[in-house]
């Protein structure tokens, strides 16, 4: 539940003065961070953890050539084109309600769920708990600024359809399985375009079965964010902030399901395993860490002495993994989230 007292909605309002990246590729993280702080009672807090962000931002980018609602495909994915996609969502979300915005396009933007480092689909995901939440204009907002953002950088990945006989419950083996790209220089961009050419990375990951109920999807997906956060203490060392986004790349698509027609559920699941399975095959290390240790004698007050420590530390991965992991405690009671958390920080993710 939403704590902030009106913190969260008026720090959105400044972050929309700026932009979703600032000094080249970085990703404007301020609406993901502030809306998992609200939501875990940290609202306090927003507004001076926002006054040292928004140091480092860029203006919202201004419009330069308007979008109609028949001209989208051959902007989709021009950077350049942010503040013309901005101005397009805004006016559609202030024309027609955002749910059916959201329906529309959300199946156009799928399967570029890696735009943006999957930071698109990140801040989308956080937008849409947020308005359910509460349905204010800041927030309409933000749902329009998160799929400008999606759009502008709209990345497509192949997709791989989850199709095999093999259940959620042997993720941890499966992830474990995935093969790392050949050359592992470079951004993600440059990595990403290697799945294709990644032997045996098509096959591995379409071993999972997706569920053949519709509404076995959610706990199927809740399953993938699970495991990516069991395996984070173990892969992190790969590279520790870019292998965040295989928990929180799923955990916002998980996130986004209560907005979305049931029929786009399934694709979600796909699209939602390729982004774990990618960013995993993007950046594992050549040798996992062993497996942590279990903590002795925990209790609730573990949990929030490490959202406290996550906040605290005040590094915007670390703040958005540890809202994650500690949602895959609350649904497994397993402590190895507060592991990540823990690795996170350590790592300076």
């Amino acid at each position: 539940m939403m704590t902030g007292e009106g913190n969260y909605d008026e720090a959105l309002e400044r972050f929309h003065a700026t932009g979703p990246e600032f000094q080249g590729w970085l990703s404007n993280h301020g609406p993901m961070v502030i809306e998992a702080m609200d939501r875990r009672g940290a609202g306090g807090r927003i507004h001076r953890w926002t006054d040292d962000y928004l140091d480092q931002l860029d203006d919202r980018p201004r419009s330069r050539f308007p979008i109609g609602p028949d001209e989208w495909r051959d902007p989709l994915g021009d950077p350049a084109r942010t503040g013309d996609w901005i101005d397009y969502f805004l006016k559609e979300i202030r024309e027609q309600p955002w749910s059916d915005v959201v329906a529309l396009w959300w199946p156009r933007l799928l399967p570029g769920i890696a735009a943006g480092a999957t930071h698109g689909v990140i801040r989308v995901g956080h937008a849409l708990r947020s308005i359910r939440e509460e349905d204010t204009q800041p927030r309409r907002d933000e749902v329009a600024h998160a799929l400008a953002y999606w759009a502008a950088r709209w990345q497509p990945v192949p997709v791989v359809s989850a199709a095999g006989q093999r259940r959620p419950a042997d993720l941890d083996d499966l992830i474990g399985a995935i093969p790392a790209i050949p050359d592992q220089r470079f951004g993600i961009r440059f990595r990403l375009r290697q799945l294709g050419d990644t032997a045996g990375f098509a096959a591995t990951a379409a071993q999972l079965a997706r569920p053949t109920q519709t509404a076995d999807v959610p706990g199927a997906l809740a399953q993938v964010v699970d495991a990516a956060v069991a395996a984070y203490p173990r892969l992190a060392h790969g590279n520790a902030t870019m292998l965040v986004h295989a928990a929180t790349a799923p955990n916002a698509v998980l996130l986004a399901l209560p907005s979305l027609p049931e029929r786009l559920w399934p694709d979600s699941f796909d699209a939602a395993w390729t982004a774990t399975a990618a960013v995993v095959a993007a950046y594992r290390p050549a040798e996992p860490a062993p497996a942590p240790q279990p903590r002795d004698g925990a209790d609730d007050s573990w949990a929030h002495d490490s959202w406290e420590r996550a906040v605290a530390d005040g590094g915007e991965h670390i703040v958005k993994l540890a809202d994650t992991a500690l949602s895959a405690v609350e649904r497994t009671g397993d402590l190895v989230g507060l592991a990540a958390i823990d690795t996170a920080i350590r790592l300076e993710a």
